[in-house]
């Protein structure tokens, strides 16, 4: 398995290079569970500087917890609720680069302080959410959006 520090390059090839992990991880394996976990294991070691990651999952209408690296979370988030309700909503990627200045944020972990959410989508509906967050303000940037769309993108075909 690759960490961080094997990953040369800039963030595009970087992130390529991530995606091209996660391609090669999940192919030959159907069960959305078990790439959703090894999805956020890859992602865990890929990032530094952040204290949670996983997935959030479309289910009776809600978002409920799924695969996760990190501290024990918020079970269930309604839709238009927190960034990854709101995310949900907007059917777009969001970065918060204060977590206390979005309305209506969702602290399950204190100590989060920014966070990026992207949506997976399937068939135009909404499946559930990527969600990481981070202790340091301003740590996700525009290339981190657009590297974890292409990741999300790669896991959407495995799912």
């Amino acid at each position: 398995m690759f960490t961080k520090s094997m990953y040369s390059g800039n963030t595009e090839q970087q992130y390529d290079m991530l995606g091209k992990q996660l391609d090669a991880l999940l192919t030959g394996e159907s069960n959305v569970m078990a790439n959703l976990s090894n999805a956020s294991a890859l992602l865990n070691q890929f990032f530094d500087r952040i204290n949670w990651v996983g997935f959030y999952m479309m289910d009776g209408g809600e978002l409920v917890l799924g695969p996760f690296q990190g501290l024990p979370a918020c079970v269930r988030i309604p839709v238009g609720r927190g960034v990854c309700g709101t995310s949900v909503q907007k059917q777009e990627t969001i970065i918060v680069p204060d977590v206390h200045a979005f309305p209506g944020h969702i602290a399950c972990d204190a100590a989060s302080q920014s966070e990026i959410v992207v949506p997976l989508i399937k068939n135009g509906e909404v499946i559930g959410v990527l969600d990481i967050d981070s202790p340091e303000k301003d740590r996700f940037q525009d290339g981190d959006r657009q590297g974890l769309e292409h990741f999300v993108s790669v896991l959407m075909k495995h799912i």
